[in-house]
């Protein structure tokens, strides 16, 4: 009679079946809870915007808001990244994607034609006199898009459309982020 150690084929394939049920049962809740935070970062990105455009306002932009991202990234004196207004992460480009959303802001109100110049480059007349922002999901980002606008309110939207946001007001389809 022969002494064999170790396990055998089926105690290794009941192992393996017991693992692929847990990872299966855990998998679902591991997205879950990365949609939420995608979906944390975003409502993150609407309430630094809307600082950033206070800021703007109140220091730099005579009572007037920044018509881009990128201008916002810029701090007073016109260098870029130093004392901007709004973080790297999403003063860089006019459109960002961060966190599995991407973050757009724009005015439809338009620019302010005699308005100074700012402190931070934007030529006279370019400030605008409103803004709105939005924060759209990308594949796999959430469930929820998002959007703020000069009244300094995020919306929500439970789908994962592109809100439709004017610079004052409530997007329809969409509700005050409580």
């Amino acid at each position: 009679m022969k002494d064999n150690k170790g396990f055998t084929l089926i105690e290794l394939l009941i192992v393996v079946a017991i693992i692929g049920i847990i990872a299966a049962i855990a998998v679902p809740g591991l997205l879950r809870a990365r949609q939420s935070g995608n979906e944390a970062s975003a409502i993150g990105s609407m309430r630094a915007i809307n600082s950033a455009q206070s800021s703007f306002a109140s220091s730099c932009g005579n009572g007037f808001y920044s018509p881009t991202l990128t201008n916002l990234g810029t701090g007073p004196g016109g260098t870029v990244g130093v004392n901007a207004f709004i973080s790297p992460d999403l003063g860089s480009a006019n459109s960002v994607t961060k966190s599995g959303y991407t973050v757009t802001m724009a005015s439809s109100t338009g620019v302010a034609a005699g308005a100074p110049a700012s402190c931070n480059g934007l030529a006279a007349g370019a400030v605008v006199q409103g803004y709105n922002a939005t924060g759209a999901p990308t594949a796999g980002g959430g469930a929820r898009s998002f959007g703020t606008n000069t009244t300094g309110t995020i919306y929500q939207q439970t789908t994962t459309a592109v809100l439709a946001m004017t610079d004052t007001g409530a997007p329809a389809g969409a509700a005050p982020l409580q």
